[in-house]
């Protein structure tokens, strides 16, 4: 998964906010993925309408210090198809 590339949620992939983040289910693959915090959420919410995923992440309010786990968290949503990558 390449921060520096813009992204977006897979469009078979519906988010449901949960107290502790959110499910995501992608009804091609009918994987079911849990975010276990509000701010994943929100990068996640972010990343359609920014130039890249670290932009997503900072427009979520992550840390620098922090994105390297948010990153992480991102390569496994893209791993399992919850996010693919946007023509830009």
């Amino acid at each position: 998964m390449d921060p520096d590339v813009a992204w977006r949620l897979h469009p078979q992939v519906s988010v449901r906010p949960e107290p502790f983040g959110a499910l995501l289910y992608h009804f091609g693959t009918r994987k079911l993925s849990f975010l276990k915090d509000r701010t994943l959420l929100g990068v996640v919410e972010r990343l359609a309408d920014a130039p890249t995923a670290r932009a997503a992440c900072a427009n979520a309010g992550v840390a620098e210090s922090e994105q390297p786990r948010y990153m992480a968290a991102l390569d496994t949503l893209a791993s399992s198809q919850m996010i693919e990558e946007r023509a830009t």
